[in-house]
């Protein structure tokens, strides 16, 4: 709310000043700095108007906030460039010529700007292909956070600490999309050996559908008994499983820790301490 509070207010102040540019430039309309300064104001003002307006739209699907973040970051170059190319024609200065005899000079700044160019070029990609969008959990290059924006030039990802990571669309490379399908969440218990172990299994589908119920808005599914893992030093480990979405992937580990603690607490079994035998000779 605050930011769009703030967007608001800018959105005023830029037309306020479209305006007042506007008035002084129709008084004084063949002084070109002053046509310059209107126009200028006037794009921007637009701009910012449709960009508040692509804001206000809060589309459910992360295709479609992919799609408003895009949009946004594309205005704001094509503004740039319409200012750039109406300035210079309202003082006299044929865009059309200029570009024609540049070539040679193009080619050189195009080879200069290649990294520039290959940002865009890999987003539109990015876009088409549907590999990743705002909102989508990705981890690239060890680093894991959610897709915040995507731009025609660069992405940004936020983590779990609130750290924003502006990667160029060019080195999104070998990403890892974790919000395409179903990520897992496991968990491992120990028993000690002199517990039956076939009659706690007998037990355990019981305490599976106690625990899912509690937490349907975080399991996709009843958690699962995968078996005996693992013969320790000190205790039989069992080992569970739920199929959860990878926005909890830190906070249903915990839960599920914590209530087949107190679950095998209830059936009387207590997890198993290191033991040390001591022989004396």
């Amino acid at each position: 709310m605050g930011r769009r509070k703030n967007t608001l207010i800018q959105l005023i102040i830029c037309a306020a000043v479209a305006v007042a540019a506007n008035l002084v430039a129709y008084k004084v309309w063949d002084h070109a700095v002053m046509r310059v300064i209107g126009m200028a104001a006037t794009v921007i003002a637009v701009t910012m108007l449709l960009i508040l307006i692509l804001g206000l739209l809060k589309p459910a699907s992360h295709r479609g906030k992919t799609l408003v973040t895009l949009l946004s970051s594309l205005l704001r170059y094509v503004s740039a460039i319409v200012i750039l190319c109406w300035g210079l024609s309202i003082f006299g200065i044929d865009v059309n010529t200029i570009v024609a005899s540049v070539g040679v000079v193009a080619l050189v700044i195009g080879f200069g700007a290649e990294s520039l160019i290959a940002d865009m070029v890999t987003g539109l990609f990015m876009l088409f292909e549907n590999q990743y969008n705002v909102g989508d959990i990705v981890e690239v290059n060890g680093f894991r956070g959610t897709v915040k924006e995507i731009g025609i030039r660069t992405t940004q990802i936020v983590d779990a600490g609130k750290n924003v990571k502006i990667v160029n669309n060019s080195d999104m490379k070998n990403i890892l999309n974790r919000s395409n399908n179903a990520s897992i969440a496991t968990s491992s218990i120990d028993i000690p050996y002199a517990s039956d172990i076939e009659k706690i299994e007998e037990r355990i589908p019981a305490l599976m559908k106690e625990i899912y119920e509690k937490h349907t808005d975080l399991m996709l599914s009843e958690p699962k008994y995968l078996g005996v893992q693992n013969l320790g030093s000190s205790g039989i480990t069992l080992r569970f499983m739920v199929e959860i979405d990878e926005d909890n992937i830190f906070t249903v580990p915990r839960i599920l820790n914590h209530d087949l603690l107190l679950g095998f607490r209830n059936m009387g079994v207590e997890c198993p301490f290191p033991q040390l035998d001591i022989h004396n000779h």
